[in-house]
């Protein structure tokens, strides 16, 4: 598969991340199978968060890869905090920050992550006290790399003027029918919906400060209202992807996500899906370049705008 830097650090990703949200729908037998083809297939980046499954999704993806100081060399591993949903708050103070990354390492049964990832804004964070976190964790050795998922420019600012490591990573969701990020570039000074500026241009800021996206959900329109593949409320999307599929004898899952990877942003797509051949599909989009043409195309007929 094709890699990436992630960010400005050192790391060299594969372009597609494999999401463990769902990993404790499988059986143990499953859970061992799918990551064991993920690694075959040199999908090694695994994206975690503390809240999937409770936790358990960190406990049964460490049993089903067999954790150990061989296999942790071999592999990615970012996770997520922040969202207390116990007590329906977000929470990035030093405290909380601390005591997740703790348990997070002993459900992953690692001594460190790759990447630690703040979910989703505070409105109450102190940077101050993410600073002092991050710089504890980083000291001690607990996580190497930092960054944020769905937070706007200013936000990523408002961190950046205590933390003095680089965030490296944004995960947004983004797809081919959930892509206002990209729709409000095209149509700048234009008196219709998609020109409103949602995100204060979040995909132009990451590009500039070389901060990687790592689109989330996408394959879904809405917020998890459903799948647009295959979706009778698509017909023109799936009739384009299916005929740009065929031409390039591949599915419609791996044209989604090469959609994605055609953006010279460089993201990184989470791919959720526990099914081993999706899994394959979507590793398979790092094959395909889009034509400019065949982007566009698929672009319009998810019924976005160009003015």
């Amino acid at each position: 598969m094709k890699t990436i830097k992630l960010g400005t650090s050192n790391l060299e990703v594969p372009v597609v991340a494999v999401g463990c949200m769902r990993i404790n729908s499988l059986s143990k037998q499953e859970a061992e199978k799918f990551v064991q083809t993920a690694m075959e297939e040199g999908a090694n980046f695994f994206d975690h968060a503390d809240i999937y499954g409770g936790g358990t999704c960190e406990e049964i993806f460490a049993e089903a890869i067999h954790m150990s100081d061989s296999v942790r060399e071999n592999i990615i591993l970012q996770s997520k905090c922040g969202i207390r949903p116990n007590i329906g708050t977000f929470d990035f103070s030093k405290e909380h920050i601390l005591y997740s990354v703790d348990n997070i390492l002993q459900r992953l049964n690692t001594d460190y992550l790759d990447i630690l990832l703040l979910h989703r804004p505070d409105a109450l964070v102190e940077p101050e006290e993410v600073a002092e976190a991050f710089d504890l964790l980083e000291s001690s050795g607990k996580v190497r790399h930092f960054g944020v998922s769905n937070q706007n420019p200013m936000q990523i600012e408002l961190l950046k003027k205590y933390v003095k490591q680089p965030l490296i990573a944004n995960q947004l969701q983004l797809s081919i029918t959930n892509a206002n990020m990209i729709s409000n570039g095209v149509n700048v000074n234009m008196e219709n919906n998609s020109a409103i500026n949602r995100d204060g241009s979040i995909l132009d800021y990451c590009r500039l400060h070389d901060i990687t996206i790592q689109p989330w959900s996408p394959f879904q329109y809405g917020f998890f209202e459903g799948v647009f593949l295959g979706n009778e409320k698509f017909p023109k999307l799936n009739e384009k992807i299916d005929e740009i599929a065929k031409k390039y004898d591949v599915s419609n899952t791996t044209i989604a996500i090469a959609w994605l990877l055609r953006h010279p942003a460089k993201m990184q797509p989470v791919i959720g899906s526990m099914n081993i051949g999706r899994l394959k599909d979507c590793i398979q989009a790092s094959d395909i370049v889009l034509t400019r043409e065949e982007w566009y195309d698929i672009y319009r007929a998810a019924g976005n705008i160009l003015p």
